[in-house]
């Protein structure tokens, strides 16, 4: 049960009545007042109770779990997720014996792609909070900002050696800050970015 219609002699008394009946808390409740109590002639005589529908706030973290567990499984991809906590979101890590290729797929676009959706499923709900949801397969982020990290240092001697500015590959705009970031204290280059579109990409360049 998930809605209920109750009455009490106050507003408040009926909300608790809800939360009983409905077995949740007052934090995942949420009602509408549908009459004001009335108190009557000498205490009784017309009194109305106060009455409410009262339902139970959808959980989006819950939602998100079941669609990236539903697309996975439509997917073909034998995986489980392990839920986590940590730097204000939700991570939802997919862990799987077979290859992950098809889950993480080119540079990580496929991944992207599952990141994108599920964070859309958590926040459809115009009267809840926002929340951050993060999707990774087999830490493949952590990998792949390591990875980035030695391609811009790689790159950043590169170009202060032909004293020319080099240009990496389109990536997404997660992956240009981390490679903004991996070299924003470095001596005697700089990045940029251009183009437009899925053709943006990272400039790194002699200063």
């Amino acid at each position: 049960m998930t809605h209920v219609t109750v009455s009490g002699t106050t507003i408040e008394e009926a909300i608790k009545k809800a939360l009983l009946e409905l077995e949740t808390t007052e934090a995942r409740l949420s009602y509408r007042v549908v009459e004001e109590p009335k108190k009557g002639f000498l205490g009784f005589l017309g009194s109305r109770p106060a009455t409410i529908e009262a339902h139970i706030k959808p959980d989006p973290i819950m939602e998100a779990y079941s669609f990236l567990e539903t697309t996975i499984s439509l997917m073909g991809v034998p995986a489980t997720i392990e839920q986590s906590e940590g730097q204000g979101k939700t991570r939802f890590d997919l862990k799987s014996t077979e290859d992950m290729g098809r889950v993480i797929g080119k540079r990580g676009q496929t991944l992207e792609s599952l990141d994108y959706l599920t964070n859309l499923v958590a926040n459809r709900h115009k009267d809840a909070d926002y929340v951050a949801v993060e999707v990774d397969a087999e830490n493949y982020r952590e990998r792949r900002r390591e990875a980035l990290v030695q391609l811009a240092l790689r790159v950043a001697e590169k170009a202060k050696a032909i004293n020319k500015p080099v240009s990496l590959e389109p990536m997404s705009a997660q992956e240009r800050k981390v490679i903004h970031s991996a070299l924003q204290s470095a001596a005697g280059v700089e990045t940029y970015s251009k183009g437009k579109g899925r053709e943006r990409h990272i400039v790194v360049g002699p200063k």
